[in-house]
């Protein structure tokens, strides 16, 4: 009996031990928190509980130098995975197009979303309290699965409707953007900080 698996849907992770990059990247954080009006309005209506500056300040890498090292490491790994999938760009490359801070504090939440007209997407964590959510992949084929009986209690990953991939500072997450993704409740006392960005086909 041959049982093929067609069709995969593949995330990428790396573990980053800059220390010293993370140490920087919270400074620089914490200091756009304080500064980002625009960002902390935009949060208050759309991201209940933390901030984000994906509607404000969405470009870090091309005005932090900090901010330009953490994309000069995640280029090669996006090249990487990239390869892997198989991807013909036609001599050009993957570009990060936009890059911005989240601060999720207790009682935040991130409902299921795409990031469309992207190509790579992806999130690198900066900060991870002990009992952080991990970030939660849905099987993309959800939708059409008609008619089907449920999942034993512990299927295999590739027969799982919902994967979850740890929270850890340091690790980089990599998938495609039509993934859809969410990011569960955080009940910690110490926020969950990251760093998400986008890369389109340029």
């Amino acid at each position: 009996m041959t049982i093929s698996r067609f069709f995969p849907t593949q995330v990428f992770t790396d573990l980053n031990r800059a220390g010293a990059l993370n140490a920087q990247l919270l400074r620089e954080i914490a200091d756009l928190r304080n500064l980002d009006a625009a960002g902390a309005s935009w949060s208050k209506e759309n991201y209940k509980n933390g901030f984000t500056s994906y509607a404000s300040a969405n470009e870090l890498q091309k005005i932090s130098p900090t901010f330009a090292r953490l994309e000069a490491w995640i280029d090669t790994r996006v090249a990487s995975f990239a390869r892997a999938l198989d991807l013909d760009l036609g001599g050009a490359r993957l570009r990060m197009t936009t890059c911005w801070a989240n601060v999720m504090d207790a009682n935040s939440h991130h409902s299921g979303h795409i990031h469309p007209l992207s190509v790579i997407s992806g999130t690198y964590y900066v900060s991870v309290p002990p009992g952080a959510p991990a970030i939660k992949f849905e099987d993309p084929r959800l939708a059409a699965l008609m008619h089907s009986p449920p999942r034993k209690s512990a299927p295999r990953a590739e027969n799982r409707t919902h994967v979850e991939v740890p929270a850890k500072a340091g690790t980089l997450v990599l998938f495609e953007s039509w993934l859809r993704h969410e990011v569960p409740m955080h009940v910690g006392r110490k926020p969950r900080i990251s760093v998400s960005f986008n890369y389109d086909w340029i």
